[in-house]
C-alpha cells in the first residue's frame, strides 16, 4: 500500500505535468509480442481452502492499448498463497496481443469480479506493458 501511496504522490506531486504514468513502481512488467498469448496469474475465490465462487470470474479492461484484449480461461487452480493442497474451481487471467505494429510502453488496468456465495467482489490489477511488434 505503501509503494502505491509513494507512486501517486510522486505522480501528481512533481514539477512536470505528464499526460500518462509512464513505469508503475512495485507492479510487473509484462512483455508481449504481436500475436502473442499469455497467462497472467490464477484468478479464484477461497475460504479455508475451499472454492466459494458460483461462476468462472470475470474481467474488464479498465485502461489499457486497443491492441490488448484479456479475458478469464476457466481452469482448475491451485492457491499455493492459502497453503491449499487440492485444486479449485477458477481461471487463468489471459492476455492476448492482436497485431502490434510500433513498439510502446504503456500500462494496463483490469478489473477481475468474483462471484462468491457472500456476494460479488471486484478487484483490480495494474500492469506495466511493453508491446513489442
Amino acid at each position: 500500500m505503501s509503494v502505491f501511496a509513494v507512486a501517486a504522490a510522486a505522480a501528481c506531486c512533481s514539477g512536470t505535468a505528464h499526460a500518462q504514468f509512464r513505469h508503475l513502481i512495485g507492479s510487473g512488467t509484462i512483455i508481449i509480442k504481436s500475436g502473442e498469448t499469455l497467462e497472467l496469474s490464477q484468478v479464484y475465490w477461497v475460504v479455508h481452502c475451499r472454492s466459494l465462487l458460483k461462476s468462472v470470474p470475470e474481467v474488464e479492461v479498465l485502461d489499457g492499448p486497443q491492441q490488448i484484449s484479456v479475458s478469464v480461461k476457466e481452469a482448475m487452480v491451485l492457491p499455493r498463497q492459502q497453503s491449499c493442497s487440492k485444486k479449485v474451481p477458477g481461471g487463468m487471467l489471459v492476455i492476448t496481443a492482436k497485431d502490434i505494429e510500433d513498439p510502446s510502453y504503456t500500462h494496463l488496468a483490469v478489473r477481475v469480479t468474483y462471484d462468491t456465495k457472500d456476494g460479488v467482489r471486484k478487484f483490480g490489477h495494474v500492469y506495466n506493458l511493453q508491446l513489442v511488434p
